[in-house]
């Protein structure tokens, strides 16, 4: 592949990813569900033009999430199993947060124009959100949470713990610890309703703040701040991290998951690409250095700082302690 061949395979990217997060917006795989149907059948079926569905799935079929035989459509095995309401591994409602991203994304040029997020929020952004958070989420929280230390930890606190995914597996890690979700009022409903779920409503307690303006609580021996840091701005996330310390008994730990770059600040690839994530949907967030977030919770009060980097999770994170006399 030559430049010019690279440069526009880079440019056309969006095609695929527009294709599946249309038909996935639209309830085209939903509609066909585990049979098969003409495009036709679909279209009456989700309220859309027939002959744009039927060039729409088309296209689906030339990315191999569908096949058609006769003019009738039918969803690959993985689309069945993932793109289908009520199947276990269904991630479809995880996916709406994709679209989303696609919105903000496409106002990157303002964004950079004007140093800070330029989107109006939708009012259906918070619940796709928390659906796609909890779905990685539990994927990763028994590995993550076994590189942790929960001796002698009777409370945690989970700073804008969403979903609750980590509460959740801390409990289950260790069935006689609480654990407290803190965050917005309009995320705790969703919080209660997966903690119902998980059947752990006995174990986990929720507030309903915001932490950068209202206090975080007391009397508990670990602090779980995770993917929280690349919403904030620096300031914000030293002020962040001084009431962490603050709701920790002396001897308290802090942990923070979330993905730190090297301090060129183009590596790893992963992290650079999230920096602009948080440009287009934050007023100030970002992605931090390890230097920064040691300097933070240094300042903050906590010693022991270290980073652990769990190979199986594409993040990191930084532990650290209070001092047990102060």
């Amino acid at each position: 592949m030559n430049g010019e061949e690279r440069l526009w395979q880079i440019a056309r990217g969006f095609h695929v990813s527009r294709i599946l997060l249309t038909a996935v917006e639209l309830g085209v795989f939903a509609a066909v569900g585990d049979g098969s149907k003409t495009s036709a059948e679909v279209a009456s079926e989700i309220g859309t033009d027939p002959r744009a569905t039927d060039r729409l799935m088309n296209a689906v079929v030339a990315l191999d999430l569908m096949a058609k035989d006769g003019g009738r459509f039918s969803n690959s095995p993985d689309v069945r199993e993932l793109l289908v309401p009520g199947k276990p591994g269904y991630i479809g409602a995880a996916l709406g947060h994709a679209v989303s991203l696609w919105r903000s994304w496409s106002t990157l040029t303002d964004a950079v124009r004007a140093g800070t997020s330029v989107v109006k929020r939708d009012p259906g952004f918070t619940e796709p959100f928390i659906a796609a958070m909890h779905h990685f989420a539990t994927q990763l929280a028994d590995m993550v949470i076994g590189h942790l230390d929960l001796a002698g930890v009777r409370r945690v606190l989970d700073v804008g713990g969403g979903s609750g995914a980590y509460s959740i597996a801390f409990c289950r890690a260790k069935p006689e610890l609480q654990a407290v979700v803190f965050d917005l009022p309009e995320v705790v409903p969703l919080t209660q309703r997966y903690v119902r779920e998980a059947a752990m409503a006995d174990q986990i307690a929720t507030v309903a703040g915001d932490y950068n303006v209202d206090d975080l609580g007391s009397g508990f021996q670990l602090v779980w701040l995770s993917q929280i840091l690349h919403a904030n701005s620096a300031d914000e996330n030293a002020a962040l991290i001084r009431k962490c310390r603050a709701a920790l008994d002396p001897g308290g730990r802090i942990a923070i998951q979330d993905f730190i770059i090297d301090p060129d600040r183009i590596s790893p690839p992963s992290a650079a690409l999230f920096s602009l994530n948080m440009l287009v949907g934050t007023h100030a967030g970002d992605t931090y250095t390890e230097v920064e977030i040691a300097e933070w919770l240094s300042a903050a009060g906590f010693s022991h700082i270290r980073r652990v980097d769990p190979p199986e999770s594409g993040t990191s994170l930084m532990l650290a302690q209070r001092d047990a006399s102060s």
